[in-house]
């Protein structure tokens, strides 16, 4: 090694122009024994985790259905096994998963990164309990919680601030619901998984109610209605407030963050791109008396917005999971979500700690396509643009530390955007455009 030089200085240099002070981290784990075993791993999530434990001396293992997903080649992965646990039938996963502990040798911390695979280890905790480590919820909790039918319904009871919302099973119903509607109004999937698979969206923007009528009859599933209706509330990509945080087995808050996404992919309605630490005592405190009084424990991410009509912070949605976007949050000490859940489960103590204000954290294929889409409606300038990456603490994918993820991303990435382009420059919609003002843009991929 060169003398001087030390590679996470020199990380932390590059992705940070003009680098804080950052407190010495002085977390320790004294056991790092158990194992963890994380379930889907398509994106940079599963990878994240793997870099926030892995250095800490933990063996880390992958389960997910995509060979090529970037945190297979993290030097940080102790295994990988191939399989498509949100898809397959449920008493083979059950199966495979046995087998995967028996391969491991030990009981691992299961960590699930999706709303499914959260779902699949709440239902069948009875039977995985016996060889996997992983928080006990309340019967019902974490599919109450992943679906804004049940979120909604758990709000409104413990009195938690949150857009009303209307639950139509047929179009004859979105009809009667349209009369005193204020438009624009949100069209979401109560299971947005689901949408998203049909459609490539989570949710749509309508500004009319023939616009509104059209979307429903292109999108629902009649056969297993997916769709509602949820009020507009104004507001740039700044009124969008995080929380993240880990609950102890008596729900009690252990770890707690607050941020901000500055950028969003798709813009305005989708995941961070680009996000910067900044406390919030109003969102903490809500999150914190709504995890408790529903009994909640484990790893949370949870979505606010700043309603400037009223100067509420309403709830839009709740994962009972990780986030993919966890290591936005970091305390001063080096604590984060799931170092905390890691702590508590194997009996070692949690020390919290604040994160530095002004943190940021990028997602970059995610955050190239944000900037485009933005600069396209004309609310982001390449100046504006260049600005906003100074000071960038962390990046999901790249790390002079564990390279070969970067690289994978792009090899996977860069012709899936190829084929699109493609497809858009040949499409009949824009060849009648070609001459005018016409531009190319690419699709977001999947967070």
């Amino acid at each position: 090694m060169i003398a001087g030089w030390h590679p996470e200085i020199a990380e932390r240099r590059w992705l940070n122009p003009e680098p804080t002070i950052q407190p010495k981290i002085t977390i320790t784990i004294e056991n790092n024994s158990t194992p963890v075993l994380i379930l889907r791993s398509d994106s940079h999530g599963g990878l994240n985790i793997m870099r926030s434990l892995g250095p800490l001396g933990i063996d880390v293992y992958n389960l997910d259905p995509g060979v090529l997903a970037p945190a297979n080649f993290s030097r940080y992965c102790c295994g990988r096994y191939v399989w498509d646990i949100e898809h397959a039938p449920v008493q083979e996963s059950l199966a495979y998963l046995s087998d995967v502990r028996r391969r491991i040798g030990r009981p691992a911390i299961l960590i699930p990164t999706t709303d499914r695979t959260a779902r699949f280890v709440a239902r069948w905790s009875a039977t995985l309990r016996d060889s996997l480590v992983f928080p006990e919820q309340p019967a019902g909790l974490v599919d109450a919680l992943s679906s804004k039918r049940g979120m909604y319904g758990l709000a409104i009871r413990h009195g938690i601030p949150t857009p009303k919302c209307v639950f139509p099973t047929s179009r004859a119903e979105v009809v009667g619901f349209l009369d005193g509607v204020t438009f624009p109004i949100m069209l979401k999937g109560i299971d947005g998984q689901r949408l998203w698979e049909r459609t490539g969206k989570k949710m749509f923007v309508e500004h009319s109610p023939a616009e509104l009528l059209q979307t429903y009859d292109r999108v629902e599933d009649p056969a297993c209605p997916n769709l509602m209706l949820q009020e507009y509330i104004p507001g740039g990509d700044d009124t969008i407030w995080m929380f993240n945080g880990y609950f102890d087995v008596a729900s009690r808050c252990l770890v707690g963050f607050t941020g901000k996404k500055i950028r969003q992919c798709p813009v305005h309605t989708g995941s961070t791109s680009l996000g910067i630490c900044l406390p919030n005592p109003d969102v903490e405190q809500s999150t914190r008396r709504f995890m408790k009084a529903v009994g909640y424990r484990g790893i949370l991410d949870i979505g606010y917005r700043y309603d400037a009509r009223d100067g509420l912070y309403k709830l839009l949605d709740v994962n009972p999971r990780i986030g993919a976007t966890f290591r936005l949050f970091v305390g001063a000490n080096g604590i984060d979500v799931v170092r905390a859940l890691y702590l508590d489960l194997t009996g070692q103590q949690v020390v919290s700690s604040e994160a530095r204000e002004g943190r940021k954290w990028i997602v970059e294929d995610l955050d190239i396509v944000s900037a485009y889409r933005y600069n396209r409606e004309g609310s982001l300038t390449f100046q504006k643009w260049f600005k906003s990456l100074s000071g960038i603490d962390e990046a999901a994918f790249l790390s002079w530390r564990d390279p070969l993820p970067f690289f994978f991303m792009l090899f996977v990435r860069i012709p899936d955007f190829l084929k699109r382009a493609y497809r858009k420059f040949r499409s009949p919609a824009l060849k009648s455009k070609l001459g005018s003002d016409a531009r190319l843009e690419p699709r977001a991929q999947k967070s």
